[in-house]
């Protein structure tokens, strides 16, 4: 994974530059907290994956996405990033004299957001620069970390490693257990969800303190729904709309996420129809390093809503491997009759049919799960 030479730079102080090229979030945040949090994140994560490419020749993944980031750092401080089977979550911080590593609970109670290591990293904006001063793994955040109640924190001091190089070599050489078992949050009812985020999308400054952590946390680790809380406090039109963007173009964060529209030609249904073509949308999924298509398009008249999902091979005569599996969830992720199509044998393609009610949403699956995926809410 890693080079067995570590750069001079992590001998010492564990001071890492700011890309010059390192700019603030494009995105808007509806706190200054908020907006500096943000910011302070975005530099921390610019050097580190500089460093992890010059340096180490590793080309880590954001978790879950680039385009979640924003959707985050408007609620919680704390990038997560992996490379192979590792995920590291970082933690920056403006303070220059502080020797302790202060984790939102978000990052280590709620089950998908767990990582295996916590850095704490001072970040220096003005003189261009970033410091680790000190990691550790989830499991002793959990067992000899401090919880805070009042800023639903793990504090963490006299028990930080200091020497990154540890780290590295740990990874690479001495897999350890770095994970505490966290139990999984409650589903959170539609309704409830609801209720929730037309509350919480208000001017409330602190909202992940105002709920109690077990409804915030399954708010927040629904991908959709925490997009359409930072969507809500920015006073953003929805930007899941499929309509919408079947006619007037995808968003700018559709775009981000890989939707695009596109074309496709309709095989005929019986002895005298002829092949037609229809716009439809399309997003482009990896899976175990093969890429796949995600497409959707109505079938028929767009007005009686209902709509064809399908998973095809990205190159025109692969095949769906046997055991891959597209699925289709409610927007609080129940099942229903007909939802999904597995691939008993290798096949052409998987599809899922379906009718919607006008406004209603819908939450798409493939099994085995694609790079940089994360829930997400269509609504048609």
């Amino acid at each position: 994974m890693f080079s067995a030479s570590f750069p001079s730079l992590l001998d010492n102080e564990h001071i890492l530059e700011i890309p010059q090229t390192s700019t603030a979030p494009e995105q808007k945040f509806s706190t200054a907290g908020a907006s500096q949090r943000a910011l302070i994140n975005k530099l921390c994560l610019d050097a580190f994956l500089c460093m992890l490419g010059e340096e180490f020749s590793v080309t880590p993944k954001v978790y879950p996405n680039n385009a979640a980031l924003a959707s985050i750092w408007e609620f919680v401080n704390g990038t997560a990033i992996s490379f192979g089977s590792t995920r590291l979550v970082l933690i920056p911080t403006l303070a220059m004299d502080s020797d302790e590593l202060r984790v939102p609970q978000e990052w280590i109670d709620i089950p998908e957001w767990v990582g295996d290591y916590y850095l704490a990293v001072q970040v220096n904006p003005d003189e261009g620069w970033v410091r680790v001063y000190g990691y550790t793994n989830h499991q002793n955040i959990k067992t000899l970390g401090v919880y805070n109640p009042s800023d639903r924190t793990y504090s963490l001091e006299e028990d930080l490693i200091q020497d990154l190089n540890v780290l590295w070599l740990t990874i690479q050489y001495y897999p350890e257990v770095t994970r505490a078992f966290v139990s999984e949050l409650p589903p959170l009812p539609q309704a409830q969800a609801e209720n929730l985020l037309q509350r919480l999308g208000a001017d409330i400054k602190f909202p992940r303190l105002e709920i109690p952590f077990q409804l915030w946390g399954a708010l927040l680790a629904h991908g959709g729904w925490r997009q359409r809380l930072y969507e809500l406090r920015q006073s953003i039109t929805q930007q899941t709309s499929v309509l919408q963007w079947l006619t007037y173009g995808v968003s700018n964060f559709a775009t981000q996420l890989g939707w695009s529209t596109r074309e496709f030609i309709t095989a005929p249904t019986g002895m005298r129809s002829r092949e037609t073509s229809i716009i439809g949308l399309s997003r482009q999924l990896l899976i175990a390093g093969d890429a796949y298509e995600l497409r959707i398009f109505s079938k028929g008249n767009a007005s009686e809503l209902v709509w064809r999902f399908e998973l095809r091979s990205f190159n025109s005569e692969g095949l769906i491997p046997e055991g891959f599996r597209l699925r289709l969830l409610t927007e609080d992720l129940k099942t229903f009759t007909n939802n999904e199509d597995i691939a008993t044998a290798p096949a052409e393609l998987l599809y899922v049919e379906v009718m919607l009610e006008s406004g209603e949403g819908i939450v798409w699956e493939v099994e085995p799960t694609p790079e940089n995926y994360e829930r997400e809410i269509l609504r048609f």
